[in-house]
C-alpha cells in the first residue's frame, strides 16, 4: 500500500516535469515587428541595432519582446521573472547582421554564449552581445573585445557595473 502511495504520488510530478521540458525544447521564436515595443523599456525594438531578446512565461500567451538582450536579461534575471520563465531566444551575432538582425537567427539564449563589455554599442548601454557557439563568441571578442561569457555568468551585478 506504502508503495502505490509513493507512486500516485510521484507520477503527476514526473509528468509535470516532462511537460516542461517539452514546452521549453519545442518553442519557436516569433517574429519582431516593425512597430513592436521593449517589454521592458518600451523603446522601438527594430530601431536600434545589436541583438535582440524574447523569452517565453509560464501560463502567459504574450512573448514579451526586447530591444536588446542586455534588457531582455535586466527582466529574466529579476527573482520574480526567473522562476517563471520557460525559455529564452536571442539573435546569433555570428550570422545575423548587426544593425537590422534577423528573425530567423534566434537561438536558444539559456545554451548561448556571450560578448560582454565588446566596443559594439547596442541601444541599452553596453551589449551583451549573443552567439550560438563559443567559437563565434570567441571570435567577436578578439575582434571588437569583451569577455565570453556563458548564460549563467551573466548576473544583475554584472549588468550593473558592480
Amino acid at each position: 500500500m506504502k508503495k502505490l502511495m509513493l507512486i500516485l504520488l510521484f507520477v503527476p510530478l514526473m509528468f509535470a516535469c516532462s511537460q516542461g521540458d517539452a514546452v521549453s525544447q519545442s518553442a519557436k521564436a516569433q517574429a519582431i515587428h516593425e512597430h513592436e515595443r521593449c517589454h521592458l523599456c518600451g523603446m522601438m525594438i527594430k530601431k536600434y541595432p545589436g541583438p535582440k531578446g524574447q523569452l517565453g512565461l509560464k501560463n502567459e500567451s504574450i512573448v514579451p519582446k526586447f530591444c536588446s538582450t542586455r534588457d531582455m536579461f535586466n527582466f529574466a534575471l529579476q527573482p520574480e521573472n526567473k522562476r517563471q520563465i520557460t525559455y529564452l531566444k536571442v539573435h546569433d551575432m555570428s550570422v545575423a547582421d548587426w544593425e537590422n538582425p534577423d528573425d530567423n537567427t534566434f537561438v536558444d539564449g539559456a545554451s548561448a554564449w556571450y560578448v560582454y563589455g565588446t566596443s559594439k554599442k547596442a541601444v541599452m548601454g553596453p551589449a551583451v552581445a549573443s552567439f550560438a557557439t563559443k567559437e563565434g563568441a570567441t571570435q567577436f571578442a578578439q575582434e571588437f573585445g569583451g569577455a565570453v561569457l556563458t548564460y549563467e555568468q551573466i548576473t544583475i551585478e554584472l549588468l550593473a557595473g558592480e
